[in-house]
């Protein structure tokens, strides 16, 4: 009895060593584990006048990974800086928001869109004038517009300003990325920029329509 038990046992053991061992023939020594699955990320673009001044905002959110100054909305291809700021190519100034979803909504985007423009401007944004510095949500799909529309009319039951909210939700359409002097420019120009900002009343027009939650610059 014992004996049988112990040949079944030996038997087994073997067929688990035979199974191991071709099981490692199969595999190559040292092979790579199969790699990650890249990250998701997604895109969001906001037009609010000067982009120069739409990437701070959004440069200092956890979760966005980049941001990129540019032109959209309009019907000339490739357009310069030259052209949209002309007017006549129907294009917005723009900035194209690259972001970690799981790490920031589109609805915190779309706070800091609202507070960091004057929506109710339909001339342009502060000294910026024309259609070239409009408000514009640029919406890449249904749930992005469905969220545009909720914050907006929000907004209109709750801001704490007078005038009516001008800023288009329109589809995304084709983005442009600005000249390389343009992105970044508060970074690589800080003076000018700071005199620019300054200048164009921008902050202080901030501080008037949203008082104590005006964004800190």
């Amino acid at each position: 009895m014992k004996r049988n038990v112990a040949a079944s046992l030996a038997t087994g053991l073997a067929a688990l060593a035979a199974a191991a061992f071709f099981a490692a023939a199969q595999t190559p020594a040292g092979k790579a584990p199969a790699p990650a699955a890249p990250a998701v990320t997604a895109k969001a673009t906001f037009a609010g006048g000067c982009f120069w001044c739409m990437e701070p905002p959004y440069d200092k959110l956890d979760g966005v990974i980049s941001t990129t100054s540019g032109y959209t909305g309009g019907k000339k291809t490739n357009p310069t800086y030259a052209e949209v700021s002309a007017g006549g190519t129907g294009h917005a100034e723009a900035v194209q928001v690259v972001y970690d979803p799981k790490k920031v909504s589109y609805e915190k985007l779309l706070d800091v869109f609202w507070h960091n423009v004057d929506p109710t401007q339909n001339d342009g944004q502060f000294c910026d004038h024309g259609n070239q510095y409009r408000t514009a949500i640029f919406v890449h799909d249904d749930a992005q517009k469905a969220a545009a529309e909720a914050s907006k009319a929000a907004l209109a039951k709750s801001k704490p300003f007078k005038g009516d909210l001008v800023t288009e939700i329109v589809p995304a359409s084709t983005f442009y990325p600005a000249e390389d002097y343009h992105q970044d420019y508060y970074m690589k120009n800080p003076v000018r920029y700071k005199f620019y900002r300054n200048g164009c009343g921008r902050d202080a027009r901030l501080k008037e329509l949203w008082g104590a939650a005006a964004p800190a610059h």
